[in-house]
């Protein structure tokens, strides 16, 4: 079965010091519930850029790759992810994150 990835889109922030001060706390949040060590980064967060269209919509996006659909409906069923999910929605101060899920086009 093809891997699946999750992306969490982060709406700009009403404060974008305060935002990357709670992230950086979500990130170990994250560690510390996914039983990842802190010094494994298997995941991407980018940074959006304002374009010559205008501003960027959203901030920041989070992703990170499952092996399976079913791994990460799995995951984001469990209590863990249930509580990372809720702190990214509490530190994203700009509107609620916007969650999508994908795979690679062949």
């Amino acid at each position: 079965m093809a891997q699946v990835k999750l992306m969490v889109l982060y709406p700009q922030p009403k404060d974008a010091v305060q935002f990357e001060l709670d992230y950086q706390a979500h990130l170990q949040l994250f560690h510390e519930k996914m039983k990842i060590p802190m010094e494994v980064r298997n995941y991407e967060v980018i940074k959006m850029h304002n374009s010559p269209a205008g501003p960027a919509p959203f901030y920041q996006m989070f992703s990170f790759t499952f092996p399976s659909m079913q791994a990460l409906q799995q995951t984001l069923a469990s209590a863990e992810m249930q509580a990372v999910a809720a702190d990214a929605n509490r530190i994203s101060t700009g509107g609620m994150p916007i969650m999508l899920i994908g795979n690679e086009a062949v």
